[in-house]
């Protein structure tokens, strides 16, 4: 999965809050900022869900209809994390 800006905002954020409160304009982006990374978290399991049902049917131009949909949002294949 890319970085995308929403991410890079919230990482700020949240470093602004260990240092001190935020704002209220700051608060306000940070909840718009979880909103908006919980409505792509969901799109992103969604898509990843129907490709494997894709997968399971072999329906190999869904897929790969699904697969161009997940590279679009920025969320490729999971990587390994160790």
């Amino acid at each position: 999965m890319s970085l995308l800006p929403i991410h890079e905002r919230l990482a700020e954020l949240w470093t602004i809050r260990s240092a001190r409160e935020l704002t209220d304009q700051e608060q306000m982006d940070m909840d718009h900022c979880l909103a908006v990374n919980a409505s792509y978290c969901r799109e992103l399991a969604h898509l990843r869900n129907i490709s494997l049902l894709a997968s399971m049917t072999d329906d190999t131009d869904w897929q790969h209809e699904i697969c161009r949909q997940i590279e679009k949002l920025g969320g490729g294949p999971p990587t390994s994390r160790r």
